[in-house]
């Protein structure tokens, strides 16, 4: 399994980072966690193909998460020439928030003929999905956004990648990445606490109680972004647009 931070940045795209968006690619097929509004643009920047990605998975339903959809819809139906199918996992909610998305973004999408099937599913915190062919399990976590956000789990024959999606201390962290080859966690802040948000203090303080095998840290804010130094001492990984791991 390799993983492929695409975009690290925060909402505000500090220190030039590009929007969440990580790529996972396994034995089994190829899944995109996450696509928020700039995405496309760091995607394209490593010269990486759209048409690669069989699935796509979103954690909550803000802008810097899964707002660049559309676009990649557009993209995949205009330069690929997509023809094979794609599928999206996300909470409850995304097909409506699309569907509003689209018609605010390009008005006159949601009657395209699509050259590809594209469909939605809306999964709940706890269910069992596959999508290309790896098992996805969410967990709930504490991120205001207008609905459900979640971190993800992604296991495979070759690998376990976890993510936490936005989130505030939650103890559901330590299932959603016990044991995982890479354990994705959020940090938006350095030592000030922010609602709705990760900071370093508390984080550091739970690193040790983690069982993932390797953590990488990523939507640093202003605050954290000055504090990579320390945080990679304290042994953990600092992303950034372009980081890989071979797990």
């Amino acid at each position: 399994m390799k993983i492929t931070i695409v975009g690290s940045g925060d909402a505000f795209g500090t220190g030039g980072r590009a929007h969440t968006c990580i790529r996972v690619d396994s034995a089994a097929g190829t899944v995109v966690v996450d696509f928020g509004a700039s995405s496309i643009t760091a995607w394209n920047r490593l010269g990486l193909n759209t048409d690669d990605i069989d699935a796509l998975v979103i954690t909550h339903l803000h802008g810097d998460h899964f707002g660049g959809l559309p676009t990649l819809l557009l993209q995949c139906q205009f330069v690929a020439l997509r023809t094979k199918p794609l599928s999206i996992y996300g909470p409850p909610g995304l097909k409506a928030r699309l569907r509003t998305m689209q018609d605010i973004m390009f008005p006159g999408m949601a009657k395209i003929v699509w050259t590809f099937q594209w469909r939605i599913y809306e999964v709940s915190p706890g269910e069992i999905s596959k999508p290309a062919g790896l098992a996805l399990r969410t967990f709930e976590v504490v991120h205001a956004c207008g609905g459900i956000a979640t971190g993800v789990r992604l296991a495979g024959v070759d690998g376990v990648f976890a993510y936490s999606g936005d989130t505030t201390w939650t103890d559901n962290l330590y299932d959603l990445g016990a044991d995982a080859d890479l354990f994705a966690v959020e940090c938006f802040s350095g030592h000030d606490t922010v609602p709705n948000h990760m900071n370093w203090l508390t984080l550091r303080r739970a690193l040790p109680h983690f069982s993932a095998k390797r953590i990488v840290l990523t939507h640093l804010g202003a605050t954290a972004l000055p504090l990579a130094s320390e945080m990679e001492a304290a042994g953990v990984a600092v992303a950034h647009d372009g980081l890989a791991f071979e797990l």
